[in-house]
């Protein structure tokens, strides 16, 4: 069990980065959801789906959380901070800058699904599932998420990706995907 929750946390990390938008409280939601299952060991009914539900004790807890800050201040002085950043030169670290940004944009359920089926590489049987909604509604989330991220980054053909290695696995998985799949339909 200690080797299939320590297998899934790459993915836990990647789908809590996009609900969040930032890889400090991301890594600190992944925490929260290890520990969270740790204890609640006893209730995962074995033969069933640990991603799933490691996926799913994660997006509560964003869920949760969200609902408190939203009774909370904003911290001015971290926005005024990241806009004095200097960006850097790389294309590639800017890419990325960008297409953190447009899959912000993004409504949540749009991202969420995302980046459960071409990020996380999970079914969706398995997402739709994680969010709680049929498996129409989940492949017609992803397109709309696609088709607008697509939009968002000006991308009209997958000739503009650029080269693999410009890219990051979750950036690649996701348009390359689309592109794919819009080739077969």
């Amino acid at each position: 069990m200690k080797a299939d929750l320590i297998a899934v946390i790459p993915n836990l990390r990647a789908f809590a980065v996009s609900l969040c938008g930032n890889p400090d409280r991301a890594d600190d939601l992944v925490q929260e959801t290890l520990v969270k299952a740790w204890s609640n060991l006893g209730s995962f009914v074995e033969g069933t789906n640990l991603p799933a539900w490691l996926f799913t004790i994660l997006r509560n807890i964003y869920y949760s959380e969200y609902r408190k800050r939203r009774r909370e201040v904003a911290d001015s002085d971290g926005a005024i901070a990241a806009k004095l950043a200097t960006a850097p030169a790389q294309n590639g670290h800017m890419d990325l800058l960008d297409f953190r940004a447009a899959l912000q944009q993004l409504p949540t359920d749009q991202r969420e699904a995302l980046i459960l089926i071409g990020a996380s590489g999970l079914s969706y049987e398995e997402a739709a599932q994680i969010c709680g909604c049929a498996v129409g509604t989940m492949k017609s989330r992803v397109n709309r998420a696609r088709n607008r991220l697509s939009e968002l980054l000006s991308i009209h053909s997958s000739s503009e990706l650029g080269q693999q290695e410009d890219w990051s696995s979750v950036e690649s998985a996701l348009l390359s995907q689309r592109y794919s799949q819009a080739g077969s339909d």
